[in-house]
């Protein structure tokens, strides 16, 4: 499948987003498809909890100390993935969005192994992240890229946790 992407990464540290509208955009729509998904669905993004809202309408504050992937498809913004400042020896992977009409293109992929290969060229000894249990298809790709499910860091019910070991 990987032959068929066409999907290239612009890497950008939180204060440098290159194109916040186009940022705000995807992480709207991938708020207003979780809160649905909880079963807490809101017209817009204007009824999006505070600490999201604050994200769409000011990512370069939201993501300041951390790298925001943005995968782009034919010039059109087609996913993200946001990686956050290594504390501890591990950083964490938030975010992960492909728009729904471009996937299965491998663009969530392409996104997750460029966060990888940043987080190994950061010195970073583990990459975490957490996903709701209801994202089989998420949790699979994962899986298929190293991650393994760990001991739960979120008290947050339905989330899964996973981290992945840099590589050696």
């Amino acid at each position: 499948m990987s032959e068929h992407i066409t999907a290239t990464v612009v890497r950008s540290p939180g204060r440098l987003v290159r194109d916040p509208d186009a940022l705000a955009a995807l992480l709207t729509a991938y708020h207003l498809c979780t809160e649905e998904e909880k079963g807490n669905p809101v017209a817009d993004a204007t009824r999006l909890p505070p600490r999201y809202r604050a994200e769409i309408d000011a990512p370069r504050t939201a993501f300041a100390d951390d790298t925001v992937l943005i995968a782009v498809d034919g010039g059109v913004p087609a996913g993200c993935l946001v990686v956050t400042a290594p504390a501890g020896g591990s950083a964490e992977i938030k975010r992960l969005w492909t728009d729904p009409a471009r996937r299965g293109r491998g663009i969530a992929s392409v996104l997750l192994r460029e966060a990888l290969a940043h987080c190994a060229d950061g010195g970073v000894a583990t990459v975490r992240l957490s996903v709701w249990r209801w994202r089989t298809s998420a949790i699979g790709l994962y899986e298929r890229l190293g991650f393994r499910v760990t001991r739960s860091w979120d008290p947050r019910e339905d989330l899964v946790c996973m981290e992945h070991p840099a590589p050696a």
